[in-house]
């Protein structure tokens, strides 16, 4: 068995010993049976990211290969995903035209330079960093995204030539708006493949509908002359693997792309950690956060080197590995071993593929992602929540095609209202309930538990953003009564305090005392009770510190009230 020092740094040594005949002939299975819509899906999410069709297919071999030898979750299918295509097209259309090579060298560049964040991060064990996108945040982009991807996907379903600037809106109105009308042949290819693909999967979900229809509507589309009568078809494919080479860095456009490239970094992470965690849920395999960034960032460099755009674990291809019977990595191998075949021999036959048909096979598979009932969920639960999935939606929709600066502005709303909630943490006075506890006595219409003492809880770490809402608090409970003499702090939710809030202590306890009350404290916790020893508060304040449960401190203090 190798070191575990060399199994965490090349998680696929580990592989063997999962295998088994029974796991092994899964993870074959499984492979070719994602590689049957990886195919079709890789042409169609380039597309969609305003490239030429083969980059997807160069982007589903080595990048898939290298996400599976260095991810934590064997059952990830790496390869091109719709969201990051859709971001990869809209950073890029202010830099460069489509379907010229700046563009896709550009492609490449937002592909190395986001995998180099995502790299950093998880060889820094950063990986907690992108837990600050709040699911809220995260929802409300994406439904807002996948509502833009199928709107986008409209026109060319239907034959209608769409202009591209940075203004979706306005260019799915000119679409719709304009004189031409939809080209039948197009129209009957595009909606038919959406009605074959919705049937596949209501009446035979095990078939590989993608491939089926994609195979049925190029021959049809080779023996009816679609091409010959203005319809739009892939086209040339050229054959063979990828030309290996870093991307060409210009400066300007890397500075220009890295918000993008952050972005892409944030949100296709977000969707391998969907996946992963599901997925882990059901075998009871661990998965490693910061190991899966680093495999994903490695994906994305190979990408970048293969001329290709970023990559990620897409949601419905890792499920579909994991429901076919992949139980490792080998199961990639396998896809990418196909995709390879497919590379090298069936080029020719994928030049009749009609375009409509890439489109219906992005809607189908997009449409899946549109979740509103995320959105009024988190307004029910939380209006802030509520309010910054809401913020995110619109602004994506706003922006769009720039989809990024949506979920930046819900990415700050979001940190900005967790501040803001965390200025505010709950404070209450507390009195004895019948249940023989000490609960929040305006709520529940108790009496304090003696004339001259009051309890507080404080229910926060008390640190310079709490300190000030604490001061408050303890003033309050002061003149809470006529005649206070000590403050008892409930001090079990203080899970941390750092000098502002030492500092706000010691204020307290001076002002108190030169009124003729005393500070007192119960439950607090064994990390604030060494940062009081630390400062010297604790000497001062002396046994009125220590106590452990509210009862305990009123059976030792109340005796020397008056």
């Amino acid at each position: 068995m190798p070191p575990p020092l060399l199994e965490r740094l090349f998680p696929f040594l580990a592989w063997p010993r999962q295998w088994t005949p029974a796991s092994m002939r899964g993870d074959v299975l499984a492979g070719i049976t994602v590689a049957l819509v990886m195919v079709p899906q890789s042409l169609a999410y380039a597309q969609l990211g305003s490239l030429p069709p083969y980059i997807g297919l160069y982007a589903a071999l080595l990048p898939a290969i290298v996400g599976a030898l260095f991810g934590s979750c064997g059952q990830l299918s790496t390869g091109p995903v719709a969201l990051t295509a859709l971001l990869t097209g809209a950073s890029l259309l202010p830099l460069a035209r489509p379907d010229t090579p700046e563009f896709v060298a550009l492609a490449a560049l937002l592909a190395l330079l986001s995998g180099l964040i995502q790299l950093a991060l998880g060889a820094l064990r950063l990986g907690w960093l992108l837990n600050l996108l709040s699911h809220p945040v995260l929802m409300g982009f994406i439904n807002a995204a996948a509502l833009i991807i199928c709107l986008s996907q409209v026109p060319p379903l239907l034959g209608l030539a769409m202009p591209r600037s940075d203004r979706f809106l306005a260019d799915l109105a000119h679409a719709f708006g304009g004189p031409a009308l939809p080209h039948l042949p197009s129209a009957l290819f595009g909606l038919g493949a959406l009605a074959a693909l919705v049937l596949l999967r209501r009446a035979a979900p095990r078939l590989p509908g993608v491939l089926l229809v994609a195979a049925g509507a190029t021959l049809a589309s080779a023996l009816g002359g679609f091409e010959a009568a203005g319809g739009q078809v892939v086209g040339r494919i050229p054959a063979g693997l990828p030309a290996l080479a870093l991307p060409a860095i210009d400066l300007g456009a890397a500075i220009a792309l890295l918000p993008a490239a952050f972005v892409i970094a944030l949100v296709s992470f977000m969707e391998v950690a969907s996946s992963a965690r599901l997925i882990s849920g059901k075998t009871r395999q661990p998965w490693n956060q910061n190991q899966e960034l680093i495999g994903q960032g490695l994906a994305k460099l190979t990408a970048s080197v293969c001329g290709a755009l970023p990559v990620s674990a897409s949601f419905s291809r890792s499920a579909l590995n994991y429901a076919s019977g992949a139980r490792s990595g080998l199961s990639s191998l396998v896809s990418a071993a196909v995709v390879l075949l497919a590379l090298l021999y069936l080029t020719p036959l994928l030049h009749h593929l009609p375009v409509p048909v890439l489109a219906a096979i992005i809607l189908l598979a997009v449409a899946n992602l549109i979740d509103f009932g995320a959105l009024t969920r988190a307004w029910r639960i939380s209006r802030d929540d509520g309010l910054a999935a809401a913020l995110t939606f619109c602004a994506t929709l706003a922006f769009a095609p720039n989809i990024q600066n949506g979920i930046l502005t819900g990415l700050l709303l979001s940190l900005a209202l967790m501040l803001y909630r965390g200025m505010k943490p709950r404070i209450a006075l507390l009195g004895l309930h019948a249940d023989g506890t000490y609960r929040d006595l305006e709520r529940f219409g108790l009496a304090h538990p003696h004339p001259r003492l009051v309890i507080l809880r404080f229910d926060s770490p008390l640190t310079f953003v709490t300190a000030a809402t604490f001061e408050e608090g303890m003033l309050r409970a002061v003149r809470a009564q006529a005649d206070v003499r000590v403050v008892l702090v409930s001090g079990a939710g203080i899970n941390d305090i750092d000098a502002t809030g030492l500092h706000t202590l010691a204020g307290l306890d001076e002002r108190l005392r030169a009124q003729g009350c005393r500070l007192a404290f119960c439950g607090l916790k064994k990390q604030v009770i060494d940062a009081l020893q630390r400062d010297g508060l604790w000497q001062r304040l002396g046994d009125t510190a220590g106590y452990r449960t509210e009862q305990q401190a009123l059976d030792a203090l109340l005796p020397t009230l008056p």
